[in-house]
């Protein structure tokens, strides 16, 4: 069988950093670990190639070439997800698709013309489509209502990605989250039970990665990283002696619960073994909305005092906010950025809440006849669109809190000053080598673009990019490339949050900030 694999393109988003890549001569921010890991799923007598979209395109040759086509996809990949399955039927080729979207929304797939459904977690799915190929079934969905063993899970295809293209490689620890958070669709994709792989498994794909020449970042995509504490700690110590016999190849960023604060031994193992900084799902200082949705973990101390402690021990922040809980009081966008801008979280993503699929949420808005119909029944994944659902207060005045709370926040000179201060105020273990690696090349063109665009062209923030770059060289020169990237990305934010008060304003028909008083800057 001679196998495409494609992965769609992403649009412009929070995370796409955009503006970042270019400087930096870069084309993603990191790998698509699913579907490289349903190829290493594939018989090994299967021709195989396989194109990352947002890498690099396939050519009109691979399409002639190949007798499947294999997508996998989340919801923001919409798009080019359905563009992809309607080339291939119009070109004659069977179609396999599977994949967070498909899973949550199968009937899309199926309008758009998918043959094979391959549902759920591949590792007990993909076998099923398999034998219905040797069966020579033109058709069928595999689903499996059991959640598969992840020690079983085999080492991802590294070796088919372009990886000098991307920021950061990708490995995955757990599945799975203990908690119960009302919107997430985590634990109905993956269960509540955090499923972990073997310390010796995890440390084979890290030395696959390591053989292939890889040195520098790495995003453990783990949705919780924590959420089996017993194990994660048993990785960590293991981790720690085969970062120090590779003389610490890479650094590490993952997402985790808050209630990681909680455990000083968990955040001093973490610190020893190489991460630099983790995701946090703050969501929203107001405790009252925390309690609406489920978010029980984060009531349990204060947190402003657990950023603090997740700092001391030498992890940089970055964390989720949503605005429109039902209940939510007005002004709940400022109280976000006065927390933002008391904990120094340098790029907070602030999102508008949305209902995904088959989430509790989701299923309580149904009930309560509350979802919106028609296209924007599912939400596009990204974080400007306005909500799938009628929120408890005035749609016009979420918005302008959003649209408000990100032009404000990602104002540069504001953008900057974070990141100035979040940094000076890690905890660091000296012995280490900087807290972010990057390539040398990458790193060089990275500076001096860096140098000409805050440094010299801008004049309004010049003076302050180069007042802090000095004081981190001489105070804290450890998290110079960590630094330099959070400023580089500014370049991104300052050009996306123009984006982003563009897109409420075609929802909304007027621009929230002009309404509300405020002048129309333009954007950086």
């Amino acid at each position: 069988m001679k196998a495409l694999l494609l992965y769609p393109e992403f649009p412009q988003s929070f995370w796409s950093y955009d503006r970042f890549m270019e400087i930096a001569g870069l084309k993603a921010t990191i790998p698509p670990l699913g579907i490289i890991t349903v190829a290493a799923l594939l018989p090994q007598n299967w021709e195989i190639r396989f194109y990352d979209r947002n890498v690099n395109p396939e050519t009109e040759a691979d399409w002639e070439w190949c007798e499947l086509v294999i997508l996998s996809a989340m919801l923001v990949q919409k798009p080019d997800f359905q563009a992809l399955i309607q080339k291939a039927v119009q070109l004659g080729k069977k179609v396999a698709v599977g994949g967070p979207y498909p899973t949550s929304v199968p009937q899309d797939a199926l309008d758009s013309g998918a043959n094979y459904l391959i549902l759920d977690e591949g590792e007990l799915t993909v076998p099923l489509f398999l034998e219905a190929i040797a069966q020579g079934q033109s058709q069928g969905i595999f689903r499996s209502g059991d959640k598969p063993d992840v020690t079983l899970s085999p080492i991802p295809r590294f070796d088919l990605l372009q990886r000098d293209d991307y920021l950061m490689m990708a490995v995955q620890f757990s599945r799975g989250c203990p908690f119960n958070c009302e919107f997430c669709d985590i634990i109905s994709l993956y269960g509540r039970k955090s499923r972990t792989k073997e310390p010796s498994q995890i440390l084979a794909e890290l030395q696959t990665l390591y053989d292939l020449g890889w040195r520098g970042s790495l995003f453990i995509v783990d949705d919780n990283f924590i959420g089996n504490q017993r194990n994660v700690k048993r990785f960590l110590r293991d981790l720690i002696p085969w970062m120090k016999q590779h003389d610490y190849p890479f650094t590490f960023i993952t997402e985790a619960s808050v209630n990681l604060a909680e455990d000083d031994e968990l955040l001093s193992l973490m610190a020893e073994a190489g991460f630099y900084s983790v995701f946090l799902g703050i969501e929203t200082p107001d405790q009252d909305s925390l309690q609406v949705t489920r978010k029980l973990q984060n009531t349990r101390n204060p947190l402003v005092e657990a950023c603090r402690k997740i700092n001391a021990a030498g992890l940089l922040i970055y964390a989720g906010f949503i605005l429109g809980f039902d209940g939510e009081r007005s002004g709940a966008g400022e109280r976000i950025q006065a927390f933002v801008e008391e904990t120094s979280i340098p790029q907070p993503m602030l999102g508008i809440l949305q209902a995904p699929p088959n989430t509790a949420l989701w299923n309580r808005l149904q009930q309560e006849q509350r979802l919106v119909e028609g296209d924007s029944i599912h939400p596009t994944g990204d974080q400007n669109s306005l909500m799938n659902f009628i929120p408890t207060r005035p749609i016009a005045e979420i918005a302008r809190e959003y649209v408000e709370g990100f032009w404000t926040l990602y104002e540069p000179s504001h953008y900057l000053r974070r990141c100035f201060q979040q940094c000076l105020g890690l905890g660091l273990q000296s012995k280490h080598k900087q807290t972010m690696q990057f390539p040398v090349g990458k790193g060089l063109r990275l500076i001096t673009q860096l140098i000409w665009h805050q440094g010299i062209r801008r004049a309004d923030i010049r003076g302050q990019f180069w007042r802090q770059l000095w004081t981190i060289l001489r105070k804290k020169p450890q998290v110079l490339n960590l630094y330099l990237g959070l400023c580089a990305a500014g370049e991104h934010f300052w050009e996306y949050r123009a984006l982003a008060r563009e897109r409420i304003t075609q929802q909304l028909g007027y621009d929230p900030l002009e309404v509300s008083g405020r002048p129309n800057q333009n954007s950086f």
